[in-house]
């Protein structure tokens, strides 16, 4: 995405938080209810809602990028994944959490060389690894992980 298209991108997004629109993302900690806002955000193709006994993964695909959101049976999303030549704009589907995230990158020292990043705050983690193409991670609120269900199933 251009420089340009970006401002512009960011500049409507914020606009529309401003004035209430009236379905919220489903970012983390979000309603599962609005999971099709973040679909048209992305520009992303719905691959497939799967249920399980635990949650349920929505799949949506765009610009070569995987983005699973899990959402608990309250309708609580509590965590999301991804894979694809590009990292999803986390500061989006972070929601609250993505100061917090933010924080706590901010003060974990970068290792060059590294292909795996685990960022873990207070209410949130975030992890990254993979190489050029092939870009991968996940995100959680520890918090909100429906009872039963462990972190190796958010993939």
């Amino acid at each position: 995405m251009k420089r340009k298209d970006r401002v512009i991108w960011i500049f409507l997004t914020l606009l529309t938080v401003a004035l209430g629109s009236g379905s919220a993302l489903a970012t983390l900690g979000g309603s599962a209810d609005s999971v099709e806002s973040d679909r048209q955000m992305l520009s992303a193709v719905q691959h497939s809602v799967t249920p399980s006994g635990a949650y349920t993964v929505h799949e949506m695909a765009y610009n070569g990028t995987t983005v699973r959101e899990y959402v608990s049976p309250q309708g609580i999303v509590f965590a999301i994944a991804w894979n694809g030549s590009r990292s999803p704009d986390l500061t989006t589907l972070l929601g609250s959490y993505a100061n917090e995230y933010e924080n706590a990158r901010q003060n974990t020292p970068h290792r060059p060389g590294v292909r795996h990043s685990s960022i873990k705050a207070d209410d949130v983690v975030v992890e990254r690894w993979g190489q050029v193409n092939n870009l991968q991670g996940r995100a959680y609120a520890p918090s909100l992980i429906p009872t039963g269900v462990t972190t190796d199933e958010i993939k």
